[in-house]
């Protein structure tokens, strides 16, 4: 996958006569799509270009798009070449202050990666949330996985969220055994075959799993709106007014929000 920024329609007309077609677009958030030996080209509303295919293929096209003045590094195979089955897993919502815990896992062969990659997965931080949702609903429909996703009730239940964590990735790898089990490694981590940082830029499981993780994610604090009456923010920031909100409505904190962290106790008290 290649990724350019602050694309306009204007700017990759020019492909059109390159030998590009264009093809029909999926979601409303997406501005152009074009085609190409088959690479595809998805130009969102937020100007990201986005370009889908084998890797071979992409650099093909490379030399039409450096011409029209977009510039990009050559598309390194930045996922690591394994063989056999890995099994990928990652977390969301540890930082958040509303919603509780959501771990993933995605399993992949050699046959799975490929498709995986020509799909489109990324690091999910690098991904806007229409992109997550809708990559997510692919990644079900190819590879086996598993996600586990637990509201502030049963978080604030555990206490102890190292514990919680290690239980949760370790669930989730299980579902899905036999396979080599990566986990994108966080503080006190004790489960995987291979604990390592950064793990979802470097393994497409990884990738794929924190996709799933903030799709379901972005359900849960979709889920946790609704109960409270309002929209729950993300991150841990800009959280204040929100948690004023759920003292004026007289709402049950341990329902909402996660009890140990200092912004939550520093407010209650």
């Amino acid at each position: 996958m290649v990724v350019f920024e602050n694309v306009s329609p204007q700017t990759i007309e020019p492909l059109l006569k390159k030998g590009f077609s264009k093809v029909a677009c999926k979601t409303i958030y997406e501005k152009m799509c074009l085609e190409k030996n088959g690479v595809k080209l998805t130009l969102y509303t937020s100007g990201k270009l986005l370009l889908q295919g084998k890797q071979e293929t992409i650099r093909d096209i490379l030399p039409d798009l450096k011409r029209l003045g977009l510039s990009h590094p050559d598309p390194e195979d930045h996922f690591r070449k394994e063989t056999g089955w890995i099994i990928g897993s990652d977390e969301s919502l540890k930082g958040d202050t509303f919603g509780g815990i959501v771990v993933a896992a995605v399993k992949a062969d050699n046959s799975l990666r490929q498709r995986l990659e020509e799909l489109g997965v990324a690091d999910s931080k690098l991904l806007e949330d229409r992109e997550i949702v809708r990559l997510a609903d692919e990644i079900k429909k190819i590879a086996p996985c598993e996600i586990k996703s637990l509201l502030p009730q049963e978080y604030n239940h555990v206490g102890k969220v190292t514990l919680l964590l290690n239980n949760l990735h370790h669930d989730v790898a299980k579902h899905l055994q036999p396979g080599k089990h990566v986990v994108d490694k966080y503080p006190g981590c004790t489960v995987g075959d291979l604990a390592i940082e950064k793990a979802e830029s470097k393994y497409v499981e990884v990738a794929a799993a924190s996709i799933l993780a903030r799709a379901a994610a972005l359900q849960q604090l979709q889920y946790l709106s609704s109960l409270a009456g309002f929209t729950l923010p993300k991150g841990s920031t800009h959280v204040q007014l929100a948690l004023h909100e759920l003292k004026e409505r007289k709402l049950d904190f341990r329902l909402f929000v996660k009890m140990e962290f200092r912004n939550v106790r520093e407010f209650l008290d």
